[in-house]
């Protein structure tokens, strides 16, 4: 059974005002416990904070009344971990009475644990175990500094990943305002970028004394080109927003560690399937959908993806290794093939003609009716058996990706949450 409440199930609030009323006297002193947000202060509490975590709730959910006590019992404990001020704080959001804040941060059901760093929304809610140490525990493992320190610029650790996006900050020490910047911007781009630093003399030939440079450096596969930050280092705001644009790119490789996230965000992917080894169909998909797509990033994702690891989506395509590179669109219904080898991607219009066809329809109008041969579409596959037979219909496979996203019953209180 699922058991969480969702936005408009008010007709389940005479069921549990007995509990709430118990809830309310025994679980909520005033003078403990997560911090009550509201539309008055929510802004304050964001902007005056590194990491603020939210329970958003319901009063008349039972769920979130399970939930209250041990949040607040975190908060507590949390508090008493991070006593500075400014750094971590729990707060709570009666969404009945904020239904703005409800609406503002997408809130559908109840409870929901949403992760705010230095002001900005984490990409994933917290989804793991309920109880006051795991939440501890997560928000522990959230304050760790995520900046790596160099030895020199021949250390392991760039060596080791030189296929990650990296941003590298050069500062005379850890004390000034320039690094505390780069350090909040680390925590909030984390998940998308290697940071690391060089402090000091063995790094004294890579700025000016008394000056830090921040520069970029792209995976070597991608064909980018390296980058050097040219703002106000001691801005949060001004280094987020050009890292954020380096370490999120156009074009994103996906892995079982980030499937979940790409499929929340609900738009069709468009993936180049390749060998481990090839970078350079990966370097010509990157400079064609840069050079001619960058007007769809808002209407699909586009991706890469290690045929070797996801070798499941190709064998539902009726591929294998020995067929890669290949692209495909993954509409979150039926995957398509792009009807032209892989090699002619960079044939002006190829991909964007692809693309428009699953825009108007085409691709999937031909699953049910047979090919248009007037135009580019995907390679038609013959459905049915003998006199049975569809003639020209396509049978795209259905899709696959859709299965990596997040489980309907992630809201779920298993044994161990609770």
């Amino acid at each position: 059974m699922e058991m969480y409440c969702s936005r408009g199930s008010g007709d389940l609030r005479l069921n549990y005002v007995f509990f709430l009323l118990v809830s309310y006297f025994f679980y909520n002193p005033t003078d403990s416990g997560a911090v009550q947000l509201t539309q008055n202060n929510m802004d304050t509490m964001l902007a005056s904070h590194e990491l603020v975590m939210i329970n958003f709730y319901a009063d008349w959910c039972r769920f979130s009344n399970l939930l209250g006590p041990i949040f607040d019992e975190a908060a507590d404990k949390v508090a008493a971990e991070f006593p500075e001020p400014g750094r971590v704080v729990l707060g709570k959001v009666d969404c009945d009475r904020e239904g703005s804040l409800a609406s503002r941060f997408h809130i559908s059901k109840y409870p929901t644990l949403k992760v705010i760093r230095n002001g900005l929304p984490a990409k994933k809610e917290y989804r793991g175990q309920r109880s006051a140490e795991a939440l501890l525990a997560f928000v522990q493992k959230q304050m760790v500094d995520p900046v790596k320190e160099l030895a020199s610029m021949e250390d392991s650790i760039l060596t080791e990943n030189a296929k990650k996006r990296t941003v590298i900050g050069y500062f005379d020490s850890k004390d000034g305002k320039d690094y505390d910047a780069f350090r909040r911007t680390a925590t909030n781009l984390k998940d998308d970028c290697l940071f690391v630093v060089g402090l000091g003399e063995p790094f004294a030939r890579y700025h000016p004394r008394g000056t830090a440079i921040i520069t970029f450096r792209p995976p070597l596969s991608t064909g980018e080109e390296g980058e050097t930050f040219q703002g106000d280092v001691t801005s949060v705001d001004a280094l987020s927003a050009w890292a954020g644009a380096l370490c999120v790119p156009i074009v994103r490789e996906i892995t079982f560690e980030n499937a979940e996230e790409l499929t929340e965000e609900g738009l069709p992917f468009l993936i180049l399937f390749h060998a481990p080894e090839d970078t350079k169909s990966v370097a010509a998909y990157n400079r064609i959908v840069n050079k001619e797509l960058l007007s769809e990033k808002q209407n699909v994702n586009f991706l890469t993806a290690d045929g070797g690891r996801f070798a499941h989506p190709l064998h539902h395509l009726g591929k294998s290794l020995s067929d890669l590179p290949l692209i495909a669109i993954d509409s979150f219904r039926h995957m398509y093939l792009f009807p032209h080898p892989a090699s002619k991607m960079e044939e002006s219009g190829l991909l964007k003609s692809f693309l428009q066809d699953l825009y108007s329809g085409k691709l999937h109008r031909e699953f049910h009716y047979g090919p248009d041969t007037t135009h580019h579409h995907a390679a038609p596959i013959q459905i049915g058996v003998g006199d049975n037979q569809i003639k020209g219909a396509t049978s795209p496979p259905e899709s696959t990706f859709k299965k990596l996203a997040p489980s309907k019953n992630r809201y779920t209180l298993l044994r161990d949450e609770l």
